[in-house]
């Protein structure tokens, strides 16, 4: 099963809006090629490590849940899932550090009831909790999370 992420609307409106000022501020007012040699770099790393992490779509299967990110996939091993769950974050979760909306939602958080946890979604609305047996957490988040976490929770009554 294949679920993509959506982005919320002001994920996208960060998206958008922070690579039009990085690139307007590269060429505004001709500032010398250092410079925008300067912005340039720094833009294209942020842009770099944002796609790294900006999740795609949730996949599941027998054996794994998938992350399915922009330049690369994470695996979770079904047999290391403890349980999941709806879960949508809480206003009062903490970024520690990752993004909070640029490109998505991705990166450490951390709430009162949850503690910890890495998240990779695009609206909180559409997230589901991920915890492992060694204690790590996933915030997940994809077009339809009820029908992931139903096959997910289907699949792990076989380990």
């Amino acid at each position: 099963m294949i679920q993509r992420v959506i982005l919320s609307r002001f994920s996208l409106i960060t998206t958008i809006a922070s690579n039009v000022l990085m690139i307007g501020l590269m060429f505004f007012n001709n500032p010398p090629v250092c410079i925008r040699i300067f912005l340039g770099v720094i833009w294209g790393a942020t842009v770099l490590a944002s796609l790294f992490y900006m999740p795609m779509s949730i996949e599941a299967d027998k054996t794994a849940i998938y992350i399915n990110r922009s330049l690369k996939v994470k695996a979770i091993p079904m047999h290391d899932v403890a349980s999941v769950r709806i879960c949508p974050p809480t206003m009062g979760a903490i970024r520690i550090c990752g993004s909070g909306g640029f490109f998505g939602y991705w990166g450490w958080f951390k709430e009162r009831d949850l503690g910890k946890y890495f998240a990779y979604y695009g609206r909180s609305s559409d997230c589901f909790l991920v915890e492992l047996k060694d204690g790590r957490k996933y915030m997940l988040g994809c077009k339809n999370p009820q029908k992931m976490v139903e096959y997910i929770n289907g699949n792990l009554k076989k380990y």
